[in-house]
């Protein structure tokens, strides 16, 4: 049989469709040419190269991937619009990303302001491998229960969560301040609230953590000094690599078991970790398959679960 692909869990490619409805837009998120706008940052120019679509698919195959899972650039705050601004981008998002060539598969976008699971449902029956949400929106119960037709939705299709860092504004900050402060206190914020206010609710679905969850692995012995569940991580919690070297992925791994650590590289911000042998065939191969193990198909001719859990 077909071997399993090698896969890279997170992406970002701005397909035509979503570019175009972000230059329609007059206020923030918005883009004028190629400079794009964002409520209380300053301009920042894109490379368009990075989301031409021949490039990108040349370079996953360079960098040795199979499948690569492209996802709505959160940190832009379209999930958290109201839903008159958000629907279109979203619609936009969703058109442009299925259309994508096969050696892409996609994470599907929801709104959080006024949750909407008949479209999430649609857009997953479409071909969407599952659904990602800002961590800023499970940060705390109220969190939960405002995106709980969402996570009830995934529960229902039995596909998987991937939690990614949300908007961050950083006025006077340094422009790397972001993704080393914001970014890392989001998604270690979101670990804990997972498991605190999550898991026993929504139990079956699976969890996938950007950024090694901003390395909240790590502070399992701190959490049993101060008197916290011993719990953590649960059934179903994985996280991905993006941004992090070889020594901390080897740390996180230590913590979490080599089963629940997968590849993904945030491209085009950054690269893919690169590990030989065994190690880096869990990363990107068989880890990717355990997650997507038992996700129904749709749409069979769009990269998708199927395709990551195919047997070898």
């Amino acid at each position: 049989m077909r071997r399993r692909p090698r896969v890279d869990v997170h992406q970002h490619v701005w397909p035509a469709s979503f570019v175009d409805a972000l230059r329609a837009r007059s206020a923030a998120p918005r883009l004028d040419g190629w400079m794009l706008h964002l409520p209380g940052e300053p301009p920042y120019r894109v490379d368009p190269a990075d989301h031409a679509i021949p490039a990108r698919t040349a370079l996953a195959v360079r960098d040795g991937i199979d499948l690569a899972l492209v996802s709505l650039s959160s940190p832009l705050g379209i999930e958290e619009l109201p839903a008159v601004e958000s629907r279109p981008l979203l619609d936009a998002y969703h058109e442009g990303a299925l259309g994508l060539p096969d050696r892409f598969g996609v994470w599907a976008a929801a709104g959080v302001a006024e949750p909407d699971p008949e479209t999430l449902r649609d857009v997953l029956a479409a071909g969407c491998v599952g659904l990602q949400l800002p961590a800023t929106a499970l940060a705390d119960p109220a969190g939960f229960d405002r995106c709980a037709p969402l996570l009830s939705e995934l529960e229902r299709a039995r596909k998987p969560l991937f939690v990614h860092p949300g908007p961050a504004s950083a006025p006077g900050a340094p422009a790397w301040w972001p993704a080393m402060v914001s970014y890392v206190t989001q998604m270690h914020t979101a670990w804990f609230a997972w498991h605190e206010f999550g898991a026993r609710r929504f139990s079956t679905v699976r969890v996938l953590f950007a950024m090694l969850a901003g390395l909240a692995p790590l502070h399992a012995d701190r959490m049993a000094v101060r008197g916290g569940p011993g719990a953590i991580p649960g059934p179903g919690v994985y996280v991905e690599t993006s941004s992090y070297g070889r020594e901390v992925v080897a740390a996180v791994t230590a913590s979490l078991g080599e089963d629940r650590v997968l590849l993904g590289s945030d491209r085009p911000y950054a690269r893919p970790l690169v590990l030989g042998g065994s190690a880096g065939m869990r990363l990107r191969t068989d880890n990717p398959a355990r997650f997507f193990a038992n996700v129904p198909a749709q749409n069979p001719g769009h990269a998708g679960p199927a395709g990551v859990a195919r047997s070898s």
